[in-house]
């Protein structure tokens, strides 16, 4: 049986070997990669508990967990908050059951309310689940012209729309005109802005693998820009922010596409479109892009909740908290929106 440990982040032998045995793992993913583990705790102050199983004196299995108190949203034990994916990656059954196990003791030793996991694939058919999610993931070819005919016809024309108006794509060094896009368009939808200084360590611990990707007007101006992640054959998009103005000039169509393009010439096979809720516009619009939904398997272990919580902005519990939201002004938003977010994840 093999045995659980902890990653210190301070042991840079230790999380080379975490990462190392991440990278070759086909069920872990961008968030299983040991730099997440010092971004929660330096950014967010959330204590985490990285949790591997080794046998033969060798790494067999990963478990990131972190845990996150909150006055308004609850005490939780997750795989990952921040994350669209996560839970147990391991080589064999034996570790991962092992690692589950220690996350369930782990999470009654912090008196938790609940252990939340997740998997992209179910793997407790007895847990209650969080059926709200889906993703959306799907190859693409080498070719351009492929993937531009993989487009339905009527978003095609969206894409083809953006490139008459001679929009451009420029890879930035920074992130200040991504995160001026990005926090604008999250205070008009009512939601708080992650701080800046979590997409500047992004970029610091992820480098090449963390690029951001802005699409300016012929006249320079800057009008949609996105943070993507890489990993392995994978492209992930997965943070984004839009002008007012980007809608009539298709600058959101355009961008997904020069990302694709970029990436495919970078040599990835796989578009993640990522995480989005069921009826939602994000959901019909990558459905738009011809990508077709795929359930996320968020399971709990419940021990002082009755229920699946659900900390998101389709309960109708927020839609005061919402409303009140988007008549703050920009800037007292963003001081006060990551003292709120960070414990939503």
């Amino acid at each position: 049986m093999p045995t659980i440990d902890r990653l210190d982040a301070r042991d840079t032998r230790q999380a080379a070997a975490w990462d190392e045995f991440v990278m070759a793992c086909p069920r872990a993913t961008f968030f299983h990669r040991s730099a997440w583990q010092r971004i929660l705790e330096r950014v967010f102050q959330h204590r985490t508990h990285y949790l591997f199983a080794v046998a033969d004196n060798r790494i067999t299995g990963v478990l990131p967990l972190a845990h996150v108190k909150s006055f308004l949203f609850g005490n939780a034990l997750t795989s990952l908050p921040f994350a669209v994916y996560g839970g147990v990656a391991a080589a064999d059954e034996a570790s991962a059951e092992a690692l589950e196990a220690e996350a369930q003791r782990l999470a009654q030793r912090l008196g938790v309310q609940h252990l939340e996991l997740r998997h992209m694939q179910r793997r407790h058919a007895d847990w209650p689940l969080q059926d709200l999610y889906v993703t959306f993931r799907r190859p693409i070819s080498a070719d351009d012209e492929a993937n531009m005919q993989a487009i339905p016809r009527k978003q095609r024309a969206m894409v083809r729309k953006g490139i008459k108006n001679e929009l451009r794509g420029e890879i930035d060094s920074g992130a200040e005109r991504f995160f001026a896009l990005y926090a604008d368009n999250v205070h008009r939808h009512g939601t708080p802005a992650l701080p800046r200084r979590y997409f500047e360590a992004l970029r610091h611990e992820f480098g090449p693998d963390c690029e951001v990707l802005t699409v300016a007007a012929k006249d320079g101006r800057p009008l949609s820009s996105v943070l993507t992640f890489y990993f392995r054959d994978e492209v992930l998009p997965y943070y984004a922010g839009d002008d007012v103005a980007a809608r009539e000039l298709a600058a959101n169509d355009f961008k997904y596409w020069e990302l694709m393009r970029r990436a495919a010439a970078r040599g990835c096979t796989l578009f993640d479109y990522g995480r989005s809720k069921v009826g939602t516009g994000p959901y019909h619009f990558k459905k738009n892009w011809g990508f077709e939904p795929q359930p996320l398997a968020y399971e709990y272990r419940l021990y002082k909740r009755d229920a699946v919580p659900q900390n998101n902005p389709a309960n109708a519990k927020y839609k005061l908290m919402i409303e009140t939201w988007r008549k703050l002004p920009l800037g007292f938003a963003n001081w006060l929106g990551p003292y709120v977010v960070r414990s939503l994840g």
